[in-house]
């Protein structure tokens, strides 16, 4: 089962100040299992294959570093 986390508009390039950022992504993160284990997956679901994944050990929750 796949339990989204959070969405966002992100681009794989920096946009400069004061420029509109590419809104055709549409950027998710999971926590989702693979080979019988938990793994943080963050995708791009506007387009084929743009995704990463990570052991959920591995990951660290945003509260933790602000």
């Amino acid at each position: 089962m796949a339990v989204v986390v959070k969405q966002a508009t992100m681009t794989p390039e920096a946009t400069p100040v004061g420029r509109e950022a590419d809104r055709s992504s549409d950027v998710v993160a999971a926590v989702d299992e693979i080979d019988g284990r938990p793994h943080l997956v963050i995708a791009d679901i506007a387009r084929d294959d743009a995704w990463i994944a990570m052991a959920e050990a591995g990951a660290v929750a945003v509260e933790d570093h602000r």
